[in-house]
């Protein structure tokens, strides 16, 4: 019989294949470990009970809702498939409605908020203090800005995807949020990023932001690369993703490229199902148009050194 961690890392490897975003799973590795769920790591998935789930949700149920749902949620899908898989069967102890439901208080109502995005007129002056840093996690918050790119997108990037001469990045649909393929026009400011790193390559079909795993594997840079590297630049009250919202609002109240343009940099669909099966083109000469606009804005606004500087540590 499997224990209750085999299973998860079971469940994670099979239904993860259809996860573009490596922090997701990142994220289920972590709340199904031992961050959280230690006492039933080693339980045989069989044996694994209502007072066994209680025992973990508990302690977090009132001191942080949000996690503690994901959490339940999370032990509720392994358990269903160690059911699926011919492990268990009989009710799942993790089951909210007309089971935990009568056991646990009712959850707080959560607020789905946007991520905290920095102001389109800070970013310059914090786009120059990044780009003193050599740090990789530093070029690699460098090119998701100059990109308005997904960190996802970003620290899966390997060097097939690329192609320096064309100044192109094509991201596969596998990789997209919307599963549908998007190129991105490189302007020279990330080319500058993009071409120390391909000399300096160990494989062609690499990642362009090399990391490693825990056991020391190579692949790509870790998922909290970039939120460290904010936080040590003491602005981690804002996210990565974030910045895509700063480049959005800065296309909307300082340029007239069209709305749609703006909308296609961030792959982000625009209009109904009749009007885009008409529209084929990706608008990609005009988003490189508005792509160059903004990398010379932010370093445009950055040399005239009259914006106020985000944070104090270099």
């Amino acid at each position: 019989m499997p224990t209750f961690a085999e299973c998860a890392a079971d469940f994670i490897a099979e239904v993860g294949k259809s996860w573009s975003n490596p922090k997701h799973k990142a994220q289920w590795e972590m709340t199904l470990g031992e961050a959280y769920c230690k006492p039933i790591l080693k339980k045989p998935v069989d044996k694994v009970t209502t007072a066994d789930v209680l025992e973990i949700l508990k302690p977090v149920w009132q001191k942080k809702p949000e996690t503690a749902q994901r959490l339940r949620g999370r032990i509720e899908r392994v358990l269903d498939f160690a059911k699926a898989s011919g492990h268990r069967s009989g009710e799942n102890p993790a089951l909210w409605r007309g089971h935990l439901q009568h056991l646990l208080a009712k959850g707080q109502k959560l607020s789905r908020g946007h991520h905290s995005a920095m102001a389109y007129g800070d970013v310059p002056a914090f786009a120059k203090r990044l780009r003193a840093s050599e740090a990789l996690s530093a070029r690699a918050l460098d090119f998701l800005i100059l990109t308005a790119a997904r960190s996802g997108e970003v620290l899966g990037a390997t060097w097939p995807e690329l192609d320096l001469a064309e100044k192109l990045w094509t991201v596969p649909a596998a990789r997209m949020k919307a599963r549908k393929v998007h190129r991105v026009p490189l302007t020279d400011a990330a080319l500058a990023i993009l071409r120390p790193l391909y000399d300096a390559r160990l494989s062609d079909d690499g990642h362009v932001f090399p990391g490693e795993d825990r056991r020391g594997n190579p692949g790509p840079l870790s998922v909290m690369a970039m939120a460290m590297q904010m936080r040590r630049m003491e602005v981690g009250q804002y996210t990565p993703h974030g910045f895509r919202s700063a480049f959005r609002d800065w296309a909307g109240d300082n340029t007239s490229f069209p709305r749609e343009v703006a909308e296609a940099a961030l792959a982000h669909k625009t209009g109904d199902a009749v009007e885009n099966a008409y529209r084929r083109s990706d608008a990609l000469e005009k988003r490189r148009k508005l792509m160059t606009a903004w990398a010379n804005y932010l370093d445009a606004s950055a040399a005239r050194g009259n914006l106020r500087l985000v944070g104090g540590k270099p």
